[in-house]
């Protein structure tokens, strides 16, 4: 069975080490994580809606809580979910809280842009709401959930759209609305000091694992590094890469050895092995041929 957590993220991110959520889309990746190591993974609404072949923009709740639901279900890895703008106003916040704790996330992630999210922000074009409607969307987050250690991260755009001091300002306004984490994501390391001189809340960024060592990022008080793509970028392009090769020349290049000696983790790893034995007490044993 996997290991339930023994600490809830805001005790972990108050500690010294700096937390890493690397992307997690479906159990057996979430599992996988929390054996190497993991104490928290992130459901991006980004890389969900790539393998849906659709924007996150176009996500539903229900798609969001099944995918939540299915990896809590099977791992004890903490998830933070990626709430998007919460689909809607501060009404439909209360909503997306109410179904995302109960899906057994650890935290909402809510951003500034304008509802419904437009799909153009994957090309760069984005949209910030007033700060007072962000903020009061924060606030009804905060005062929607359950359990305090259900956490609202508030993420703001506004670095890239309105510059570093307007996102400085956007949060201490959701800080002061409720906000458990503040996210941003700095243009530089100067910013990222600055930010974090600025701000007395966690802080968190959206970046590759592979950004900077985890020592460095300690070293600088940050608290929360999610990583929304690696995961999902090293398997498309190994995917792509043995699938070409298969057409170019009619063989992958793969060692058959080592892809079946991997693919036979596949049953533990996906936690079959609780199940075989309940089938080892509960079904009829294959009678023996009398030779």
């Amino acid at each position: 069975m996997p290991v339930q957590l023994t600490e809830t993220l805001l005790t972990t991110l108050s500690e010294p080490a700096t937390v890493f959520a690397p992307l997690c889309l479906d159990p057996l990746t979430a599992r996988l994580a929390e054996e190497l190591g993991f104490q928290f993974g992130y459901l991006s609404g980004g890389a969900l809606g790539y393998s849906y072949a659709v924007s996150e923009a176009l996500l539903t709740l229900d798609e969001i809580c099944d995918v939540t639901r299915r990896i809590t279900q099977r791992s004890g890895l903490g998830i933070i979910v990626d709430g998007g703008v919460g689909f809607g106003d501060a009404v439909h916040v209360t909503r997306a809280v109410w179904e995302i704790e109960a899906a057994g996330a650890v935290a909402i992630e809510l951003e500034d842009q304008v509802a419904p999210k437009r799909v153009s922000h994957h090309r760069g074009i984005e949209h910030l709401v007033p700060v007072d409607i962000m903020a009061a969307k924060i606030e009804h987050a905060a005062a929607a959930r359950r359990n305090a250690d259900f956490l609202i991260i508030a993420r703001t755009g506004a670095v890239k759209n309105e510059g570093f001091a307007s996102a400085i300002n956007r949060l201490k306004a959701y800080r002061n609305a409720g906000a458990d984490v503040l996210m941003l994501m700095p243009a530089d390391d100067q910013q990222i000091r600055d930010a974090r001189a600025a701000l007395s809340a966690p802080l968190a960024t959206i970046t590759a694992l592979d950004a900077k060592p985890p020592a460095e990022w300690q070293a600088l008080g940050w608290n929360l590094i999610i990583d929304p793509f690696t995961a999902q970028v090293l398997a498309f392009e190994a995917v792509r890469t043995a699938y070409k090769r298969f057409q170019d020349t009619g063989r992958t290049g793969t060692d058959r050895k080592t892809l079946f000696a991997t693919y036979r983790e596949l049953p533990g790893m996906a936690g079959l092995d609780e199940l075989y034995a309940i089938e080892d007490v509960t079904t009829e044993k294959p009678s023996t041929v009398e030779k």
